[in-house]
């Protein structure tokens, strides 16, 4: 409804651009075998994913488009990996859903598992992993039927309960990441600090002389670990402090 209202070339939702109730490009992050995976899929932070659905954009412009999406920080990292403008019109769910409307919607999401994609089942199946469980008609009159259609499915994930990624976790992903360089001797301390949309990291490590001076070994190191931990975390990186506590000679 919100689409044809603002006469919508393309939707984005879920990994997938949707025209008239057809998938043009991508795929669908409700067919992957794991949270995890399924929200990097609707980041667009698979590389091939990524390149497949920019070059579709790049064709079909000019054209506006509309990203479904849970928050404002999400809709922003999609438009930042497909090269898109920042958005020019936000519109709440609640300016075009009632409570009830809601209320429902979470109750068949979280206690049913159930999901809605707004295309048919036909384009569906050629692009899903989970179940097919039904569909629903739209609530506009059009010549294709395709386009009012939308398809109920259930992940082969599950959505029940609460997905923690642990301090201790990205440590160790940090602590990893560090260590591949000849030029770092020894990880001295990490520590992770957490606001509601991002992460900053504090790391110190012994260095030796090598290849790089050591303002470019910090500056290396500071995009090998920003770039890690955002493509095996989802999370949005506020910044990458290092310090060198001591030069160690060979």
């Amino acid at each position: 409804m919100v689409a044809q209202e603002n006469e919508m070339d393309f939707l984005i939702d879920d990994g997938l651009v949707i025209s008239k109730g057809r998938i043009m490009a991508g795929k669908s992050a409700k067919s992957e075998r794991n949270l995890v995976r399924a929200i990097r899929r609707a980041l667009f932070q698979f590389p091939d994913h990524r390149k497949t659905v920019r070059s579709f954009l790049q064709k079909s412009a000019p054209c506006k488009i509309m990203i479904i999406a849970t928050s404002i920080s999400m809709a922003e990292k999609i438009t930042r990996a497909l090269e898109l403008p920042s958005p020019e019109l936000i519109i709440d769910i609640t300016e075009v859903a009632s409570p009830e409307e809601i209320i429902n919607a979470r109750r068949e999401r979280h206690e049913k598992g159930q999901h809605v994609i707004p295309v048919s089942r036909t384009q569906l199946r050629k692009n899903f992993a989970g179940k097919l469980v039904g569909h629903l008609r739209g609530l506009f009159k059009s010549v294709d039927r395709e386009e009012g259609e939308r398809t109920i499915v259930r992940p082969p994930f599950s959505f029940f309960g609460a997905l923690t990624i642990d301090s201790t976790a990205i440590e160790d992903l940090v602590r990893h990441v560090v260590s591949l360089s000849s030029q770092i001797d020894a990880v001295k301390d990490i520590r992770v600090r957490s606001s509601e949309d991002e992460i900053s990291l504090e790391i110190t490590v012994n260095v030796t002389p090598g290849k790089f001076n050591f303002r470019q070994l910090g500056k290396v190191q500071q995009k090998r670990v920003a770039s890690a931990v955002r493509y095996f975390t989802g999370m949005d990186i506020g910044s990458v402090d290092i310090s060198f506590a001591e030069v160690v000679l060979p």
